[in-house]
């Protein structure tokens, strides 16, 4: 469900468990590379994100969440490539150098619960997913949020739970989050969704245009309850729909 800039380069990453789909894998090499560039990436926006690399766990997760699983059949000899891909109902999966630098910014531990909006093929949720993280998910397009669901289903990640709804109002029931991501651009920060991020959680969202650039923004709940913001990079992804766009 998201579509976002940054184009850079690419690097040499030894990576630890690239190799978990087997030698046989005929992507393995193809995920090895793709974080490689991704890893360059990040050091070429290092001032943006305010470091000089990700966390061996994200890359890890890069490395072995195998992408071509989560775009359509025509686009799977693309599926490597750092680029966003359409999914269809004009919607894309994220390129991959924004999927792991949202995961970064939500610093994320094993055990802990974060919301998904905009679930598309379900790639950024079995990112999560992967790092230990029980997902919670929402997508608003009923053939993509049910696909999605049995596409994960499928591959094992029963750690995520997909709800097909509108995300604006994020997922009461299961709150609080200790982080939430939101996949998709709104003009302003949902109030359900601050409401629903525990004390000394931590939302990624981007904001501004919904047709146009945005910036990719970390929201922090204090312990108090106050909210501060900092913007981090400019992004462009697909607008959120349902309440945040009528």
């Amino acid at each position: 469900m998201k579509r976002c800039l940054g184009l850079f380069l690419a690097a040499p990453l030894l990576l630890p468990g690239a190799a978990a789909w087997g030698d046989d894998d005929p992507y393995a090499d193809a995920r090895r590379a793709l974080v490689e560039t991704v890893r360059r990436d990040v050091q070429a926006t290092r001032d943006l994100l305010r470091q000089p690399a990700l966390d061996a766990r994200v890359l890890q997760a890069l490395g072995t969440v195998p992408r071509h699983e989560f775009v359509p059949p025509e686009q799977r000899s693309r599926a490597y490539q750092n680029r966003p891909l359409p999914i269809g109902y004009g919607q894309t999966i994220s390129q991959p150098y924004v999927v792991a630098v949202m995961t970064e910014l939500l610093k994320l531990n094993p055990g802990e619960r974060a919301l998904e909006i905009g679930t598309g093929s379900g790639y950024q949720a079995a990112i999560l997913a992967h790092l230990g993280v029980r997902v919670y998910t929402i997508e608003i397009i009923p053939a993509l949020g049910e696909a999605a669901r049995s596409r994960l289903q499928r591959l094992g990640y029963d750690k995520v739970e997909v709800r097909i709804g509108d995300g604006y109002y994020g997922w009461r029931e299961a709150a609080p989050f200790d982080a939430i991501i939101v996949t998709a651009a709104t003009n302003h920060i949902p109030p359900p969704l601050i409401e629903q991020l525990r004390p000394g959680g931590r939302m990624v969202i981007p904001v501004g245009n919904p047709f146009g650039t945005q910036q990719l923004i970390v929201v922090k709940k204090e312990s108090d309850g106050r909210i501060a913001t900092q913007k981090i990079l400019p992004v462009r992804f697909v607008p959120l729909t349902g309440r945040a766009n009528p």
